[in-house]
């Protein structure tokens, strides 16, 4: 099985190749750039494994959460490649690849993303099976007011951590086993999610692979600022 996966939700911008078992993966942070980079990368690692567009199984993409303008980047290459290649799309939780780069050390996963104006999307996780399960709905809003399912620890990763450290720890019902801010959601991990459901046959029509925001405005009118 050949799968191409991409993520351009963050700051960062990555692609990876999962051919016959070998992944290969490109990273850099790379914030208004992701549009010139990402398909030279996915160009790179065909070349790198010696296989043409034609020959991918599946795409998988991160759908999402993150900047709008990287989520529809993704979504929309996603659906053009695959589309020209008549593949199906896996989409994938831009916050379940986030979590999946955390320790499995028994702990839950707290993935946060910075969503600037104050807020963060956040989801809760714990590791199964060799992937992530989500154990909460996904969600944007400010950090204190983020409501966590019962968990005995967690793990916290993501941007989300660096810039609302003292909110999300004020929530958590103990120091955090693990966290560390930098750390951005990759293709990488996209794949390592996506491969089980492309074995199965499973993932959608280019046309279905749908982005998800969690938010519909990206910026605060001025009353709004002044209130926080």
């Amino acid at each position: 099985m050949n799968l191409l996966a991409i993520e351009t939700s963050t700051e960062s911008c990555s692609a990876a190749l999962l051919a016959d078992g070998r992944l290969l993966a490109r990273s850099e942070i790379a914030p208004r750039r992701h549009a010139e980079l990402l398909l030279p990368m996915c160009d790179e690692l065909l070349a790198e494994a010696g296989l043409r567009r034609r020959d991918l199984d599946a795409l998988a993409v991160g759908r999402g959460p993150g900047a709008f303008t990287g989520v529809r980047l993704a979504i929309s290459a996603a659906q053009g490649i695959a589309l020209a290649l008549d593949i199906p799309v896996i989409p994938v939780s831009s916050l379940a690849a986030l979590a999946l780069q955390a320790p499995d050390n028994g702990a839950d996963v707290l993935a946060v993303i910075d969503a600037r104006m104050g807020e963060i999307y956040a989801g809760s996780f714990r590791h199964a099976n060799g992937g992530v399960e989500a154990t909460g709905d996904e969600t944007v809003g400010l950090a204190a007011a983020l409501r966590l399912p019962p968990a005995t620890a967690w793990n916290v990763i993501g941007t989300g951590w660096t810039s609302h450290r003292e909110a999300i720890a004020a929530i958590l019902p103990s120091p955090p086993r693990w966290a560390e801010g930098d750390r951005y959601p990759l293709a990488a991990d996209i794949a390592r999610i996506a491969a089980p459901i492309a074995a199965a046959g499973g993932g959608v029509a280019a046309d279905e692979a749908l982005p998800v925001y969690l938010r519909d405005k990206v910026a605060l009118t001025i009353a709004e600022q002044q209130r926080r």
